[in-house]
């Protein structure tokens, strides 16, 4: 059986929260299975919590080289992830990017066909990178009298797209422009790891970064059907526990799982971090009810939220040169003076050599 602070360490180690690892950022997004990152710069602090000695200039080379690519991926929301990554896990999660965009856009396409739309689409975007919006009233012009936000939404989940820079790069700004995701990786370096596309290869890619989890969990995180299914044929290379509740987790046998009373430092997550979104039980790290702090799960505003002995104890945000902290419970003076190093160390990352201040109520 673990408990709660089992998984807490356990799933913190794995997104590199426990210690930051010395290594570059593909290996990072390998290693937690990406970054959700639909805004365009937040999420550089994801990596920052998570990496030793983070060069972000590095990051931003590689989005503008498409090793890696800002994509339409799990929960039909835009992912930071390796070239090679998009290449396999977008074929599958495919029918969850459908499902929610047809629910929304069905009844503007009704008729319309696949392959037309797709080819379409392709047309216009050879010609230049668009916004969604602007693939839309482009597509009207091929299928008169459709609505142009069904018609441009429709694609994207038909023909997937990726968002191209410099949108995403470091400290840049830009329209948020899409080409065809197979079009823009053949501009990527060569590979010789070709992945199989398999509901097993996302299981074991989501235990390794997430585990140990059920497999509520990981239907949470990849919106996929019939995972159980995928565990039961899995079941005899990985290994299983109970949780408190009595559920049955699964994980990978050498996967670490580390004391739960080791130590876990301060740590900022940005908005929308996928440590708060990828498990169906997220007790293992949250242990607050956002709802009685102003804020909601089926919000379009996901906190940034803030670490201290692994959970969330705090929200924070950075205007201008004040940086405001809002703990969820009393601090220890011990943990005050801890979220002041790290609270300064992101200061120095985020506005370097400006004077801040600190505000912690």
């Amino acid at each position: 059986m673990l408990t709660r602070r089992h998984l807490n360490r356990a799933t913190l180690e794995r997104q590199m929260l426990l210690q930051r690892a010395p290594v570059g950022t593909t290996e990072a997004l390998r290693q937690v299975a990406g970054l959700q990152a639909q805004e365009a710069q937040s999420w550089y602090v994801g990596l920052w919590s998570r990496l030793a000695s983070y060069d972000p200039t590095e990051t931003s080379q590689l989005l503008g080289d498409a090793a890696i690519v800002r994509v339409g991926l799990m929960r039909n929301t835009i992912h930071l992830v390796t070239a090679n990554d998009a290449r396999w896990l977008r074929p599958l999660v495919d029918p969850v990017i459908e499902r929610s965009t047809m629910g929304a856009f069905r009844r503007g396409v009704t008729g319309v066909d696949r392959a037309d739309l797709v080819a379409a689409a392709r047309q216009i975007l050879a010609e230049r990178p668009m916004q969604f919006a602007e693939l839309g009233r482009a597509l009207e012009k091929h299928f008169p009298g459709r609505d142009p936000a069904s018609l441009g939404y429709v694609a994207r989940a038909w023909l997937p797209l990726a968002q191209l820079p410099p949108r995403g790069q470091w400290r840049r700004s830009g329209r948020a422009l899409h080409l065809p995701l197979d079009e823009w990786l053949s501009m990527a370096p060569p590979s010789d790891d070709a992945p199989e596309s398999t509901p097993e290869r996302l299981f074991l890619r989501y235990l390794a970064a997430f585990g140990p989890a059920t497999v509520a969990d990981c239907r949470q995180w990849s919106g996929l059907t019939k995972l159980g299914e995928v565990a039961d044929r899995l079941r005899p290379q990985l290994v299983t526990f109970r949780d408190e509740q009595g559920r049955e987790l699964f994980d990978l046998p050498d996967a670490p799982r580390p004391d739960p009373e080791i130590p876990a430092p301060v740590r900022f997550l940005y908005g929308f971090d996928n440590l708060l979104l990828s498990h169906d039980d997220r007790t293992r790290v949250v242990d607050v009810d956002y709802t009685t702090q102003g804020f909601s799960y089926d919000s379009n505003v996901q906190p940034s939220s803030l670490l201290v002995d692994g959970f969330v104890a705090a929200t924070w945000k950075l205007t201008g040169d004040r940086l405001t902290i809002r703990p969820f419970r009393r601090l220890t003076a011990s943990e005050r003076n801890d979220v002041e190093a790290e609270s300064a160390a992101l200061l120095a990352f985020l506005a370097p050599g400006r004077a801040h201040d600190l505000v912690i109520s």
